[in-house]
C-alpha cells in the first residue's frame, strides 16, 4: 500500500529521531545519519538550519507533500487570524489522509494517502478520492463498505501501536470517524516534539 519505506525511514535517519514512532524504524538501532559520512561528529546548527530541519521533519510527517502543497498550506495559515503556527497544525490535522491515519483505518499516513486516492473513503456519505482534502468540523468519513474487510484496515484497527486523538471521534463498528474540532499542537499526538513555530520563522525570514 506505501511506495516509500526506504525514503521515509531515511527521514527517520537524517532527523535522527523515529518521526512516526513505529517499532522498525532504524533509529532504534542506528542514530546516526544515513550515508557514508552518516556517522561524522555533528557541528553547530544555525537558526536557518534548525528553522530548515523542523519545516522537514513536519513536511515529512505528512507523507509525500511536496514543497508546493506544504508552502501553500502555510500560506493559507499566514493570511488566518490567530496563532499561525497553530493553525498550520490545525489545517494539516485536517487534511483527508491524516484524518484517515488518526482514526487508525490505515497503519501509516503513506497507506492513508493511497487509501484515500484509491476511492476506499466516503466523507459524509459521498466517495472523495482526493488525499489533501479539508475535512471540516463534524463532517463523518467512513471506509466504504466494499473496502471494510482488507488485512491492512482490519490489522490497522486492532493495532495497540497508537490511540486515537479526542478530536476525532471513531466508531469502528460502523468504520467511521467524526472530525470533532480543529486540534491544537498540544493535542496531536505527535511521537517526536515538532516545532511550528521554527517553521513559521522559516516562510518568514
Amino acid at each position: 500500500m506505501s511506495k516509500r519505506h526506504s525514503a521515509k525511514y531515511k527521514l527517520d535517519r537524517r532527523m535522527g529521531e523515529n518521526i512516526w514512532g513505529r517499532p522498525k524504524s532504524p533509529v532504534n538501532q542506528r542514530s546516526y545519519g544515513p550515508g557514508q559520512h552518516g556517522q561524522r561528529r555533528k557541528q553547530k546548527t544555525s537558526d536557518f538550519g534548525l528553522q530548515l530541519r523542523a519545516k522537514q521533519k513536519l513536511k515529512g510527517y505528512y507523507g509525500n507533500l511536496t514543497e508546493k502543497q506544504f508552502s501553500r498550506t502555510y500560506q493559507e495559515a499566514a493570511r488566518r487570524k490567530g496563532n499561525t503556527a497553530e493553525t498550520l497544525i490545525g489545517l494539516l490535522e485536517a487534511r483527508l489522509d491524516a484524518v484517515v491515519y488518526r482514526a487508525k483505518f490505515v497503519p501509516t499516513v503513506f497507506a492513508a494517502r493511497q487509501f484515500v486516492n484509491h476511492g476506499h473513503v466516503t466523507v459524509n456519505g459521498k466517495r472523495v478520492n482526493i488525499a489533501s482534502y479539508r475535512v471540516k468540523i463534524e463532517d463523518v468519513v467512513q471506509v466504504r463498505e466494499r473496502s471494510r474487510n482488507m488485512a491492512l484496515v482490519l490489522e490497522a484497527l486492532q493495532s495497540g501501536e497508537r490511540d486515537t486523538p479526542d478530536y476525532i471521534e471513531v466508531d469502528a463498528k460502523a468504520m467511521s470517524a467524526r472530525f470533532i474540532r480543529t486540534p491544537e499542537l498540544s493535542e496531536v499526538p505527535y511521537p517526536v516534539k515538532m516545532e511550528p513555530n521554527l517553521v513559521v520563522e522559516f516562510y518568514a525570514s
